[in-house]
């Protein structure tokens, strides 16, 4: 039986890169999609492009920035397929790149509003209907997971706060049946790395510009990598997980077992949690 079947499944951001990968997988295992993005046209190939294979795939042009763009996309799906079983925040922004005391601070905070309030928002709009059907799955994205990352401060400080969003989340929600998790999908070559290159070594800074030229010539992590972990979260298989900060690269939830995973969730693993 396929992982996902007579699920339906609400993708931000699902018009290319992680987000198409992520949109395809969940349709070969059974769900029903829509996705959303800014670009009208983008949406529009992607539909068309998918449904030459899947049949259940629509899309509705979306800022996840603007809160009436929000309540029409959640409106949109619910009168499309009936409800909303997953929620995959896939969409973002890198925001402004360069030494922190140069950049745009306006430009800086518009990040947040995508990356974080965005996903917020998003959250907040379908938890009511997840917990009238006690049963939900939300995924948030949190970066490349690569540690530190300097004239980048925008795009990893909201990263970093979408992990502890996760977790305060996981834990408010706990008793409703709704699980919330956030993973790191790598370095995966998408519109991301071209952005960075096309800011140039002067801002990118001479070694993270090197190593962003060495990621594009040799492919970087495959983005179906983060669509595997994806349709992990999305499916009985992660039952019980919830409020956990994985990595799509480097930890083998492959091989967790229910009974791993509930001992799992007696500890702090996978969390912001340290002790001394």
């Amino acid at each position: 039986m396929p992982k996902l079947e007579n699920k339906v499944a609400l993708v931000t951001g699902g018009s290319r890169g992680i987000g198409l990968a992520i949109t395809e997988a969940y349709l070969k295992e059974g769900a029903k999609v829509m996705i959303a993005a800014r670009n009208r046209l983008e949406i529009r190939d992607a539909c068309e492009e998918l449904r030459k294979k899947f049949p259940d795939v629509e899309g509705c042009p979306s800022d996840v920035s603007r809160e009436g763009d929000v309540k029409t996309l959640v409106e949109t799906t619910l009168r499309a397929f009936g409800k909303i079983d997953v929620l995959v925040n896939a969409a973002g922004i890198y925001g402004p790149i360069g030494p922190s005391e140069e950049v745009d601070f306006e430009k800086w905070k518009d990040t947040f509003e995508i990356n974080v309030f965005g996903t917020f928002r998003m959250m907040q709009e379908v938890i009511p209907h997840m917990k009238a059907q006690k049963f939900g799955k939300i995924i948030n994205f949190s970066g490349g997971g690569d540690g530190p990352l300097p004239r980048f401060s925008a795009y990893h400080a909201s990263k970093g706060a979408i992990v502890r969003l996760t977790e305060t989340m996981a834990a408010e929600l706990k008793e409703f049946g709704i699980e919330i998790n956030c993973f790191a999908p790598g370095a995966v070559n998408t519109k991301f790395l071209d952005e960075a290159l096309e800011a140039g070594e002067e801002k990118v800074g001479k070694e993270r510009y090197e190593k962003l030229l060495k990621q594009k010539t040799e492919g970087g992590i495959p983005p179906e990598k983060a669509a595997a972990m994806c349709v992990f979260l999305a499916s009985e298989a992660s039952n019980g997980l919830s409020g956990k900060f994985l990595s799509a690269v480097w930890d083998e939830y492959e091989k967790w077992s229910p009974k791993e995973i509930a001992e799992l969730m007696k500890t702090d693993r996978y969390t912001l949690r340290r002790k001394v």
